[in-house]
């Protein structure tokens, strides 16, 4: 279908709202339900901005009957209409929910700057939604409702679902307003200076490498807005140099794209990018939180939504998590059998989607003999029947199993058995490595294999398993590298001169083949080569089969993502008294 046609059905089917759909009926629900499409006017950001909505409202549903309502918005560079935000409001209204999807600001037909889900713009505009369903005002045509359930004056009963831009959103949103009642924020962010510009080294004092495919991707999208939704609103508009981006998030990719980290752009770029992520307001958020992260997932990785939990946790925040199968890298078009698929309307079916509807029985529905599930849950890819491929735990794995860097390149299970040794990489001018094509998964397009370069990294490889090994989490690294040529200018003042490394682990199979694990990699922009560091690599739900062989990887590039300023020699030594470890969360049944 032309985009022309696809546009001239959605106006279409707006003009002719409110419209009744027929859906199958659950236990509960009739499945009738009502889309009205409106606009709101909202103040957010010192801007006037308008907000393109779409009513869903249940049959049966009144003043003298009233029912919850879910709150939804889109991903990044879609809008109301798409598919997987428009199925938000489909399945909940046909489960008896009120449902208020729209178009976040700055998309769709939504007014206002992108400003990366910043609380005091987009959660704010979300709160003038949340005073609509409350009966506080009316929509721009004077609409009103009445049929939400309340928890007092003004006080909707309200639950927001959405992934990755419309699941951060959720977060802003309740900081700024506490009457949100129940959060399912799905494939989001923790903090967009470590998913945009990821240091996996325990010590972030200085940047990491920058997603330039990602990053600029997500730009290119994002400052096309205006020609692909074709608006003469002046607050879609900020200047020329940054058309349709608030201007902090533009100053964040230019100084990402430069190659260069001097301390006061540096600086600027992570107190943007922080300010406008869950890191620096989840103090905020006391909504109860359901937190759904995908293993395939390059963009925003598993290890983000264990930080927001653990700080959810620890603060008293009511908090559980998932690890489901897909994620920007991979099934989202296309989930695995058995997992959540809003557009197939697989609710009741998946584990997710239980989840999810046990979470806003508790918490929008009152209902509290309702069983939440356990702490933490994770998809296990090599389990064949779709009703078990769940395991579930108290807490995530903790790092339990050992194993050492060899100077002979083996990776083993015992300190004693290390080889002393000494082996050399060094990088090219050019990337050498890579991991991925990072839109690749997004939109369906094929990818070539990962590959290293002969000369450009190193690997250390454990002998074939006697037993399956399975490993649940984020595994670490302790390194200490020599690299003369870096340490003669990373004091410079310019963090670029340090040195950039890239750890990865592989599954290697009997016939020799090589599984990067979801193509993820841990970058490093090491603070200091004299000294020993920590590196954290992305969680991973992974088994390494009978005969099959884990390899540890340090490769000096990736295509992905930004490198080394200048060719950077680094050797890796070994001895049993001083060699590097790896350390993995292994599980056993």
């Amino acid at each position: 279908m032309s985009r022309r046609r696809a546009l001239t059905l959605a106006a279409a089917a707006a003009l002719a709202a409110p419209l009744a759909v027929a859906a199958p009926a659950p236990a509960g629900a009739t499945g009738q339900y009502t889309v009205t499409a409106l606009k709101f006017t909202v103040q957010a950001g010192g801007r006037s901005c308008t907000v393109d909505a779409d009513l869903y409202r249940p049959a049966g549903v009144d003043a003298a009957h009233p029912a919850p309502a879910v709150l939804s918005t889109n991903g990044f560079g879609g809008s109301k209409s798409d598919g997987s935000t428009a199925a938000v409001g489909k399945a909940f209204a046909e489960r008896g929910y009120v449902g208020l999807v729209y178009s976040g600001l700055g998309f769709g037909r939504s007014g206002c700057l992108i400003t990366l889900d910043d609380p005091e713009t987009d959660g704010r505009a979300a709160s003038g939604l949340l005073d609509f369903l409350g009966g506080k005002r009316a929509a721009d045509d004077g609409t009103k409702v009445d049929y939400v359930t309340s928890d007092g004056k003004g006080d909707p009963r309200v639950g927001m679902l959405g992934g990755s831009y419309g699941g951060a959103v959720q977060m802003a949103t309740a900081a700024v307003d506490h009457r949100v009642d129940a959060l399912v924020p799905m494939i989001t962010w923790n903090d967009l200076a470590y998913s945009l510009d990821p240091n996996n080294a325990a010590d972030r004092s200085v940047p990491g490498a920058a997603k330039w495919q990602w990053m600029n991707g997500f730009y290119l999208i994002g400052e096309g807005q205006p020609l692909l939704e074709p608006s003469l609103d002046p607050s879609r508009i900020n200047r020329l140099d940054c058309l349709h981006f608030a201007t902090g998030a533009c100053e964040t990719i230019r100084t990402l794209n430069s190659g260069r980290y001097p301390a006061d752009r540096t600086e600027a770029l992570q107190k943007y990018a922080r300010s406008v992520s869950p890191v620096s307001y989840l103090s905020k958020v006391k909504a109860p939180t359901l937190l759904v992260q995908g293993q395939a997932d390059t963009l925003f990785n598993l290890n983000e939504a264990e930080a927001t939990y653990k700080t959810l946790t620890k603060q008293g925040t009511t908090a559980k998590m998932i690890w489901q199968s897909w994620g920007h890298s991979g099934g989202m078009k296309d989930p695995a059998s058995g997992e959540l698929d809003l557009s197939k309307g697989n609710v009741e079916s998946s584990y997710v989607g239980k989840r999810i509807l046990a979470w806003f029985d508790r918490y929008l529905q009152q209902k509290k003999g309702v069983d939440t599930g356990p702490a933490f849950a994770y998809y296990r890819d090599w389990i064949g029947d779709p009703d078990s491929t769940y395991a579930t735990a108290a807490k995530v794995p903790a790092l339990s199993r050992k194993l050492y860097l060899s100077g002979d390149g083996k990776l083993v299970d015992d300190r004693a058995k290390v080889a002393r040794g000494s082996r050399e990489y060094r990088n090219w001018l050019i990337p050498t490595s890579h991991s991925e094509s990072s839109l690749a998964g997004l939109i369906g397009l094929p990818d070539p294999a990962p590959r290293d370069t002969r000369g450009t990294y190193l690997d250390w490889t454990t002998e074939p398993f006697a037993d399956a090994l399975d490993v649940v989490g984020a595994p670490r690294a302790t390194l200490e590298v020599i690299s003369p040529k870096t340490e003669r200018v990373q004091h410079s003042g310019d963090a670029a001169d340090k040195l950039v490394l890239f750890a990865k682990l592989y599954d290697v199979a009997p016939d020799g083949k090589k599984t990067l694990v979801h193509r993820l990699v841990s970058p490093v922009r090491v603070p200091d080569v004299t000294k020993p560091f920590t590196v954290s690599l992305p969680g991973i739900v992974h088994r390494y089969e009978k005969g099959h062989r884990l390899q540890f990887v340090v490769a000096a590039s990736d295509g992905a993502y930004g490198g080394n300023r200048g060719v950077k020699p680094v050797t890796v030594t070994s001895a049993p008294e001083d060699t590097g470890v790896l350390d993995l969360p292994v599980v056993t049944d």
